[in-house]
């Protein structure tokens, strides 16, 4: 087995358990159990349980960052006196999304998943790696939220922008289940895009709402 295939079901084997116990309930040897590799791979490509956990999330977050400041500088250079519509905001986040998961709906899962946990639990570590990797991205989103809303006080932005992540996180992290129940109860069958396509003009109504 090479480095990278070690690292890799090592990161496969932590997102998946992390996602389903939480990252307090996860041992290190339940994931080398899980990744059929032993501790002392860990400990080697990693060095701690939360140096792992942050690893889990740069290797989603790092090409979502890419993709999402590729697309705003893309809009900047090209329209450089348009102001972005909260839609529009939503469909560069969205587009990034779907491209790093690369349409397998589970990755999307997962991640929303130990997006909420970093959120719940505690993880302050995790909450200051996440700042300092990624605040760059989150300031120039937050500021074009600003331009788009230009009479909420920001407070009341604060609190929208974060009652749209957990709606988001909720029920693209629940897809699957919430797909059944439509068919279940309407006897329609949804696709990934359906959903996100009524989940887009929800949050950015939130955000706008008088």
């Amino acid at each position: 087995m090479t480095q990278v295939d070690t690292v890799t079901r090592i990161l496969d084997a932590a997102e998946a358990l992390f996602a389903e116990r939480g990252f307090a309930e996860t041992s290190l040897r339940s994931i080398t159990t899980r990744a059929d590799v032993n501790l002392a791979a860990v400990n080697y490509h990693f060095g701690s349980k939360k140096a792992l956990i942050q690893a889990v999330f740069s290797r989603f977050l790092g090409p979502f960052y890419k993709l999402v400041e590729a697309s705003l500088d893309n809009h900047e250079k090209t329209q450089p006196d348009t102001v972005l519509s909260i839609e529009d905001i939503l469909h560069f986040v969205a587009h990034a999304m779907t491209a790093v998961s690369k349409g397998d709906r589970s990755k999307l899962t997962i991640f929303m998943r130990l997006l909420g946990l970093a959120y719940n639990q505690g993880q302050g570590h995790l909450r200051k790696f996440l700042q300092r990797e990624y605040r760059s991205l989150f300031r120039r989103v937050m500021a074009l939220v600003t331009k788009a809303t230009p009479d909420l006080d920001p407070m009341e932005r604060f609190w929208r922008f974060h009652f749209m992540l957990g709606s988001a996180a909720f029920t693209l992290s629940s897809m699957e289940h919430l797909m059944a129940i439509v068919e279940d109860d309407l006897s329609i069958k949804c696709t990934e895009e359906d959903v996100v396509g009524y989940l887009l003009p929800f949050l950015a109504a939130g955000i706008r709402a008088k």
